[in-house]
């Protein structure tokens, strides 16, 4: 496996990488250490966790992260109603505590979320951490143990290390600071919105019939948009669907009246909306589009 293999692999599941974001992946494997990947929401951190399961023909587990998320959701869970049928159809005369508790904590009860399912697989998979950044410190402190020692400990049980080894991603989108703890156990990829010729490329790859010229104004508009102060900035999924649009609707040529129309496919808020639609009516901004 070299950089031009994981860039054609990448490809081939509609994901453009550069060296460096190759490099990281494969030195991540190497390793067996996790990536931590950071950049602004849409900027498609995701979608390469995504792809990197499929060009490593790996199982994607996903956890998504957000505000509370604790052991029982992340890691594992027993099944209490289980043990309690479990319990309840023992025979009498053998509801003696010690020997029921000894059955009841066992594989059989334990529901297995996906932090332990992911070490539990009898083969490597790919476990994305979504979001690292909107769990608390509490949380990043609970993974530390899973990231550096690929094992977990559950109370009832012991230690259990892993079986296999996945590949780890972690994704931020920046909105706090994760801690150091959590960063010196993680190699790191900063991932931004992509230029103008890798979107192009993007784009040319979700359609191979997208007129050149078209395409090439397209990206620079959204360029343009993205140098702009708005409470959210058009990810790459949005822009896919917008050219989408654009090609359904047969438009040879981005006019100031095409894009106006098709505002609410790139943003999701009436100020950001609004800000635009004033841009784009200004002749002087959106003629340096034509003509880029």
């Amino acid at each position: 496996m070299n950089l031009d293999e994981i860039k054609e692999g990448l490809q081939k599941q509609g994901y453009i990488a550069n060296d460096n974001t190759a490099m990281i992946l494969h030195y991540s494997l190497l390793l067996n250490k996790p990536l931590l990947i950071e950049g602004p929401a849409g900027a498609g951190k995701t979608e390469l966790a995504k792809a990197w399961s499929q060009y490593l023909n790996r199982e994607l587990i996903r956890l998504q992260c957000y505000e509370g998320i604790d052991e029982g959701k992340a890691l594992y869970e027993w099944d209490y109603q289980k043990q309690l049928l479990y319990i309840q159809t023992k025979s009498p005369g053998t509801n003696e505590w010690s020997a029921t508790s000894e059955n009841i904590y066992t594989d059989e009860f334990l529901l297995k979320r996906p932090l332990l399912k992911a070490i539990a697989s009898d083969m490597p998979s790919v476990l994305l951490i979504d979001e690292i950044d909107k769990s608390d410190e509490e949380f990043e402190s609970f993974l530390l143990e899973i990231l550096s020692d690929w094992q977990i400990s559950i109370p009832e049980i012991g230690t259990i290390p892993a079986v296999s080894i996945p590949s780890v991603l972690l994704t931020s989108n920046s909105t706090r600071n994760l801690s150091q703890a959590l960063r010196r156990r993680c190699l790191y990829l900063h991932l931004d919105y992509p230029n103008e010729q890798r979107e192009l490329e993007i784009l040319q790859i979700h359609f191979p019939n997208l007129k050149e010229s078209l395409g090439k104004q397209a990206v620079t508009f959204i360029r343009k948009l993205r140098l702009e102060k708005l409470k959210k900035h058009p990810s790459i999924s949005e822009v896919i669907d917008w050219v989408n649009i654009l090609e359904q609707l047969q438009v040879e040529e981005l006019t100031a009246e095409v894009a106006s129309s098709a505002l609410n496919i790139l943003f999701k808020y009436q100020d950001d909306c609004q800000h635009v639609l004033e841009k784009v009516n200004q002749k002087d901004w959106f003629d340096g589009i034509l003509h880029s």
